[in-house]
């Protein structure tokens, strides 16, 4: 079993999306000692969800219980439906 169902890729925007506020405290807390500019970087990112059938910032994904990795641009994910 591979631990994931579907492969998103990731897609770089012109301008970030909106992260809502709980979310940025929590992306805060998982990525710890990573440089604002890398930090910039990934704000200016999204995929196209396949749980919930739209595009959501990548910082979204990332701290979603579905996210199992990210590897090359594409992030595998469960495709568990969300509470």
């Amino acid at each position: 079993m591979q631990g994931f169902k579907y492969e998103v890729v990731v897609e770089k925007l012109d301008k970030a999306l909106p992260l809502p506020r709980e979310l940025s405290e929590q992306v805060k807390d998982a990525l710890g000692n990573v440089s604002r500019k890398m930090l910039s970087e990934m704000r200016k990112e999204a995929v196209q969800c396949p749980v919930l059938g739209r595009q959501v910032p990548f910082l979204q994904c990332y701290t979603c219980k579905n996210f199992v990795r990210r590897v090359r641009g594409v992030v595998h994910c469960r495709g568990d439906p969300l509470s």
